[in-house]
């Protein structure tokens, strides 16, 4: 069986969410923003072994602790979409931006794309290119947990940015009715900020999509 466990780090408070199967131990964290000694921490608690960085998009609260960890343990970059390429070489001027420690710059070992998977031991999660908070952001859904991780697309009550460079407040809404939709009202989504909710329920009363 596929688990997860979301620790929010960083002064954005941004869901980092560390994804393992049960038999293998074997485990991938989603948007590693910073505070990696406190990942590395819940890692070891857990008794797990961290094989995978998987990134939705580049923006520094969700990438900028990726260079760092990846260099510490040796680990494969898995995503974003290359649309997201001029944020990831923009993390030292958004880390200085925003105030967050100096972020190193990486390259993915494997960008991904729209009906891409990824593979955490013997589970495989679905991979959505869902542009229009960032050009390149990528969401994963397990089908088998009827989870999704959906980063900065949609979140409980609200949608993502669009006022950011190369942000588009079309494309967004159309991510989330073309490709968030069709997963089941059932999924719950676990966004990049905020609580859980699912689909069908922002589906019911989210301002800006209810009624989609």
């Amino acid at each position: 069986m596929l688990h997860y466990h979301t620790i929010p780090v960083t002064a954005f408070q941004q869901n980092c969410s560390i994804v393992w199967c049960d038999e293998s131990h074997q485990a991938a964290v989603i948007d590693p923003g910073g505070d990696i000694d406190r990942l590395l921490a819940e890692l070891d608690q857990r008794g797990l072994k961290l094989e995978q960085i998987w990134l939705t998009h580049a923006h520094i609260d969700h990438a900028g602790g990726t260079a760092e960890l990846a260099q510490r343990l040796n680990l494969p970059i898995i995503g974003p979409h290359p649309g997201d390429q001029f944020w990831i070489d923009g993390l030292p001027q958004q880390s200085q931006m925003f105030g967050f420690p100096p972020a190193g710059l990486f390259t993915p070992t494997r960008w991904l794309h729209d009906g891409d998977t990824v593979t955490l031991g013997s589970h495989t999660l679905q991979v959505r290119h869902c542009p229009g908070h960032t050009p390149g952001h990528v969401v994963f859904y397990s089908p088998e947990m009827k989870r999704a991780f959906v980063g900065d697309v949609l979140f409980a009550g609200s949608i993502g940015r669009t006022d950011f460079p190369q942000g588009n407040h079309e494309q967004l809404i159309a991510s989330i009715t073309e490709r968030l939709w069709p997963m089941g009202n059932d999924t719950v989504f676990i966004p990049g900020h905020g609580p859980e909710s699912t689909f069908g329920r922002e589906r019911q009363s989210n301002p800006y999509v209810g009624g989609t």
